[in-house]
């Protein structure tokens, strides 16, 4: 069975970091596209970052840019949000998602695209 399981959520005072985990079972994420996305209360789900499956090229939302980094190791097929500086306004649950990518390079930053879904994680930001 397919799954993605996160960790690493909890609760930052802004201006600080927090690395979110996730893990694949059931499959090896080196043939998948990975995304990140999150959703705040009210709110749509964001597209946040992607790496395409050889982990050669990203893609990032203009909120985050330069504030958050996507790692990706497929020997242990996991991946990694690297969320730095954060502000109140990151607040929400964080969800990773894979879909399998028959070109190795491609990297899509719609949520209709993925096929697997991580849990979701929560992310909190206050002093």
């Amino acid at each position: 069975q397919m799954q993605l399981v996160e960790s690493g959520g909890g609760l930052v005072q802004p201006g600080g970091s927090l690395r979110l985990s996730c893990r694949s079972t059931g499959f090896t994420l080196q043939y998948y596209a990975i995304g990140w996305f999150r959703q705040a209360p009210g709110k749509e789900r964001e597209f946040l970052a992607t790496s395409s499956a050889n982990g050669d090229y990203t893609k990032y939302a203009d909120s985050v840019k330069g504030r958050f980094s996507v790692f990706r190791d497929n020997a242990k097929n996991t991946l990694w949000l690297q969320m730095n500086n954060l502000k109140p306004d990151d607040a929400a649950v964080y969800y990773c998602a894979a879909t399998r990518a028959s070109n190795r390079n491609w990297i899509a930053n719609r949520d209709y695209a993925y096929e697997s879904w991580g849990q979701g994680t929560q992310v909190t930001v206050s002093s």
